[in-house]
């Protein structure tokens, strides 16, 4: 840590931001602060019948110092500064993308931000919720004590987007039962729940748990294609040839549709919809904070704040291997992804977008023009995320993502941030050319 002091003082004097150092400080204090003691007493455990043993203490506070320090030293991204592009003008659609937003509490300030965004566009506004629209198991039956807050957590969401002409739920992994043995059912409930609004202008697609792809053209300007993305990777019943009654209800069927949807858009821009990423660099890609190894019990239950060091750094090495299929390392994950970028390749979609990470992240991806990530649907429920090379824009903040279509064709991108109660501000826009 010694090492470190020197830098730290430069950082002051050029006043350059601290965070990077914080997590190891944290990291360092507590392994010598918990573990030094066992270098001078070791009754806790039982070692020694009590001796002094400082070498034990310090090598295993050195160990757990050295884990934590190098999960702490990715590149682990931060709000970029940027010179906003101009506004567009002759909008012929505006669309609204957020995910993950179905744990969202009542009075959510992310919501209330894009409802008030809407209003006042409401004519040309698409909102697209991106799947994981209600946490943790999707909708239970009406019977169930949870039923309720379930209906209410999506019913939120409705009335963030009451104002549009279109308001799109893509279903994500946890709207299928948290991808449990039931799911199908679970995403077929929420799908009715919906329609008995009695509103075609608020869907779920594509319906009934079929993969899709589901196709809306809005405007004179844009097809949005509709899949999803849990039928590929769930382990329980879903709907498949032959006894299914999807339009496409097999990996070739939903390829073979999905280059049909594309190629027969004509004019419009198209912009393909789901809630897993062609690419992502929060946890379901690989990245990984240090509180990820440092308390891994978190992932099973939020309030697990219990130190698990160095066995901890095993859950995200298996998550790296792809044991989990909702990782993009899984292979079922792989497939899906490569089939969907070998039926993009003869005409690109211009946006492919996506949630399930909790952060905002933009690439310039190769088989769609651009890949999305708009995760953060829920205020201050974040992820931490990295960059690579195609990164454009990545943050671990809470928000959402907005695409203006110009009537000539042009699309231009905003990414805003949501800070607080009305302090929701656009950190970064570009012409998706």
């Amino acid at each position: 840590m010694r090492a470190n002091r020197p830098r730290l003082r430069k950082a002051l004097v050029a006043r350059r931001p601290l965070r990077r150092f914080l997590p190891l400080a944290a990291a360092r204090s507590w392994a010598w602060g918990e573990l030094g003691p066992l270098g001078k007493s070791s009754d806790r455990l039982g070692l020694d019948g009590g001796r002094r043993t400082p070498r034990v203490g310090r090598a295993i506070a050195a160990a757990a110092w050295f884990v934590l320090a190098g999960a702490c030293g990715g590149a682990e991204a931060r709000p970029q500064p940027t010179a906003l592009v101009p506004v567009a003008t002759d909008i012929d659609a505006t669309i609204w993308l957020l995910g993950d937003a179905g744990g969202s509490q009542p009075g959510d300030v992310v919501l209330a931000a894009l409802a008030r965004a809407v209003g006042e566009e409401p004519e040309r506004s698409v909102v697209v919720f991106l799947g994981d629209n209600i946490y943790p198991r999707g909708m239970p039956d009406s019977g169930s004590l949870d039923y309720p807050e379930a209906v209410r957590r999506l019913d939120a969401q409705v009335a963030a987007g009451q104002a549009a002409r279109l308001t799109m739920f893509v279903p994500g992994n946890h709207d299928w039962g948290k991808q449990g043995l039931d799911g199908w059912e679970v995403v077929r409930r929420q799908g009715r729940h919906l329609a008995a609004r009695g509103d075609s202008s608020v869907v779920l697609l594509p319906p009934d748990g079929c993969p899709g792809p589901s196709v809306r053209d809005v405007g004179t300007r844009l097809r949005l294609v509709a899949l999803d993305t849990q039928w590929w990777l769930h382990g329980g019943p879903r709907p498949e040839h032959p006894t299914s009654s999807c339009p496409a209800d097999s990996p070739q069927e939903v390829a073979d549709s999905l280059r049909s949807a594309l190629a027969t858009a004509g004019d419009r821009v198209s912009v393909v919809v789901a809630h897993h990423p062609l690419v992502s660099d929060g946890p379901h890609g690989g990245h990984f904070g240090w509180r990820d190894h440092l308390f891994p019990l978190r992932h099973l239950a939020s309030r697990l704040w219990v130190p698990v060091p160095l066995v901890g750094s095993a859950y995200p090495a298996a998550r790296r291997l792809g044991i989990v299929a909702q990782d993009r390392a899984n292979p079922a994950n792989r497939h899906m992804r490569a089939t969907f970028e070998a039926a993009f390749a003869e005409h690109r979609p211009l946006i492919y977008a996506s949630g399930h990470e909790h952060a905002l992240e933009v690439y310039r991806w190769t088989s769609a023009r651009y890949a999305l990530v708009s995760g953060a649907g829920m205020f201050d429920h974040t992820d931490p995320v990295g960059r690579r090379d195609s990164t454009l824009f990545a943050a671990a903040r809470s928000g959402y993502m907005r695409i203006d279509l110009t009537r000539a064709g042009r699309a231009r991108l905003g990414v805003v941030a949501v800070d607080g109660p009305d302090r929701a501000t656009e950190v970064f826009s570009l012409w998706l050319d």
